[in-house]
């Protein structure tokens, strides 16, 4: 498997309630390395363009309104197939259908509220670390 790298959020939900050592503390123990981070206040008008591609869908207004309403950590995660090993740590989108130990059946407080983001494939990872990352703040 090769070496990725992938976008993870720390939505407002888990940064509010001080977990992003506990969540990073799992990417890190899965393997997965933090090669980039910063804790930023996303606008309504940056969290509708992240999001986008759901502007059609009917949770799109209010995922926007919950992405604006607090600070967020952005972070690259890098190591092997790491746009798996994210997802597998993260958990399944609803916390009650997620494993046991996961982020997000630990931390998640809804389907919405669901503490984490993170790239789906290796195109979406490329074009979601560009959108928050200069090439420079990589530093693996």
């Amino acid at each position: 498997m090769a070496t990725e790298r992938t976008l993870s959020i720390i939505k407002p939900d888990a940064t509010k309630r001080n977990l992003t050592g506990k969540i990073n503390a799992k990417f890190e123990d899965a393997g997965l390395r933090i090669v980039a981070q910063k804790r930023i206040h996303l606008t309504p008008a940056q969290a509708g363009k992240f999001y986008e591609v759901h502007a059609e869908r009917p949770f799109y207004g209010e995922l926007c309104e919950f992405m604006a309403s607090g600070p967020v950590v952005v972070q690259v995660l890098e190591g092997e197939g790491a746009i798996a090993k994210n997802r597998e740590v993260m958990g399944a989108t609803n916390p009650k259908d997620a494993a046991p130990g996961t982020v997000r059946a630990d931390f998640a407080e809804s389907v919405g509220e669901n503490s984490v983001h993170g790239s789906d494939a290796p195109e979406t990872a490329k074009e979601e670390i560009a959108y928050f990352f200069a090439g420079l703040e990589l530093v693996g």
